[in-house]
């Protein structure tokens, strides 16, 4: 097993079994140290759905308390809202392959509570060959961005979401519809102004497929 990096080299891609299939991936990514995350983290948190079916791939932020817990995508808070929001935009869960740009949760513990944090660049950058791997595996028609650090880590660090939003841009072969992460729109002081405006983004998408 190849010792954890430093933060100056910190990447997943030693860890990575490049060329190979989707269970060998989510094995090997179980064991992955390629930065700091996994050493508070309950687990390791791999994408699910369809492969090589799907054309549509959804790739959020990060696990967050529950995925963490369940190692599941997408199963706690924010999960169903997206659920809810496919629901009314026509699109199937389980016909597309969720992940995240990081796959694992990374929080601050205050008291019993673990308060969601945002991942650096840095972690974004080093868990980026699995979701490279993800989307060799998958090759999805359309891949969604949801929410910014998920568009930073395929479209660059200066990626913009709010002039973006809605859009379906092309970068390193891939289209790439760009929207905002659920997770936004529970926290949203209008919720059903929200919760709309992400659903009409969704429906968009799909008509790009």
């Amino acid at each position: 097993m190849p010792s954890s990096p430093t933060s100056r080299t910190a990447s997943a891609a030693q860890f990575v079994p490049e060329g190979k299939g989707w269970a060998a991936l989510r094995s090997a990514a179980a064991e992955c140290r390629g930065c700091d995350l996994y050493k508070d983290a309950t687990q390791t948190v791999f994408g699910e759905g369809p492969i090589r079916a799907s054309r549509l791939m959804m790739v959020g932020e990060q696990p967050g308390d529950r995925e963490d817990v369940e190692g599941r995508v997408f199963v706690g808070p924010a999960g169903r809202l997206l659920d809810k929001a496919l629901d009314a935009a026509g699109i199937a869960r389980d016909e597309l392959y969720l992940t995240n740009a990081v796959k694992h949760f990374k929080f601050t513990q205050r008291g019993k509570r673990r308060i969601h944090e945002q991942p650096r660049r840095s972690e974004v950058l080093a868990c980026l060959p699995w979701l490279r791997e993800e989307l060799r595996v998958v090759k999805p028609r359309l891949v969604v961005v949801l929410g910014a650090v998920a568009a930073k880590a395929l479209l660059g660090s200066s990626f913009k979401l709010t002039e973006h939003r809605g859009q379906v841009l092309e970068a390193d072969g891939l289209r790439i519809g760009v929207t905002v992460h659920p997770s936004a729109v529970v926290r949203a002081e209008n919720f059903t102004e929200a919760f709309e405006a992400f659903v009409a983004d969704l429906k968009a998408l799909k008509k790009q497929l």
